[in-house]
């Protein structure tokens, strides 16, 4: 493991698994290596304007209803298991990076690749070029062993109930960097990604989207996030793995600029709990030539 982190990441599991859900909280790492921020021209706190705070705290309570929880522990800012494994940007590096390096995505454009340019508000993170073979060993200490647990514990969630569903569980900022200058509308409290309906059947995304209006909370499906490499890389319905994002709007819960919980957080987290049973169900429920249930 990555000698930086004693614990890059940890799996919360039940005493004994009666659900067939998987929780994963990939952007809610904290543990900013003192090295990382030395290097960086931000500030720790600045740093932590990407980070989907407290997020793996909101769904601490399904470990007890029968779901396991997966969290990273290191943060988004230093390695985004989120990416590809190697969706790097070639401005950052003082030399050429390998033939394999997917270089042109839009999310390397943006400046967010598997090691992000920039943090929220686009503000750059390093100081000076990094060395490919410092950043190969970020990947290969925390991303590979990140993405290889993710993998088992969905496929022995699969093996023991015929059907998985991953939920994948993310924050947003309140409004963008243009809505914050006017330039657009305060976001929902919640956006539900599916990846356009390619990633999780139906029925699940429309349960888990009429159990959140239920209790009041306003929900849109796949814009501005229609789920991330996650989503769309576990999400194979035809084989019985359901993948599904949530990006909760962090007003909801955080005081934005200090970080700190407000009191929202106890309930929002106790709603979302709540919901557990209802996925669930859903998902044992047959379902004639769909796949809802074991082939």
């Amino acid at each position: 493991m990555n000698d930086l982190f004693e614990e890059p990441f940890v799996v919360h599991r039940p005493a004994a698994q009666t659900l067939p859900l998987v929780f994963n909280s990939p952007h809610s790492g904290r543990t900013y290596p003192e090295s990382f921020i030395a290097a960086s021209h931000l500030d720790a706190l600045s740093l932590r304007a990407s980070e989907d705070c407290y997020v793996d705290q909101l769904f601490g309570g399904v470990v007890a209803r029968g779901a396991p929880l997966m969290c990273a522990r290191f943060p988004r800012a230093y390695l985004d298991v989120n990416r590809e494994a190697f969706e790097l940007d070639p401005e950052m590096f003082d030399g050429p990076l390998p033939a394999y390096v997917n270089t042109g995505s839009a999310r390397v454009a943006g400046g967010l690749g598997t090691i992000a340019r920039v943090v929220a508000e686009d503000r750059e993170i390093y100081r000076t070029p990094l060395a490919f073979d410092d950043v190969r060993q970020r990947i290969n200490t925390l991303y590979i062993p990140y993405h290889r647990t993710l993998d088992a514990l969905i496929a022995s969630t699969r093996k023991q109930f015929g059907v998985a569903l991953l939920i994948d569980c993310h924050s947003m900022p309140s409004a963008d960097a243009a809505e914050q200058r006017g330039a657009g509308a305060v976001r929902p409290d919640i956006v539900l990604g599916d990846r356009y309906g390619t990633t999780c059947d139906e029925r699940i995304t429309a349960c888990f989207e009429a159990g959140l209006e239920r209790l009041g909370y306003t929900v849109v499906r796949n814009k501005p996030y229609a789920g991330g490499h996650i989503t769309q890389r576990y999400g194979l319905p035809a084989s019985s793995v359901h993948a599904l994002q949530i990006e909760i709007n962090r007003t909801l819960y955080l005081d934005e600029k200090k970080l700190t919980k407000t009191g929202g957080f106890a309930r929002l987290a106790n709603d979302l709990v709540s919901l557990v049973d209802d996925l669930a169900g859903t998902l044992r429920r047959p379902r004639p030539a769909a796949g809802l249930a074991a082939e």
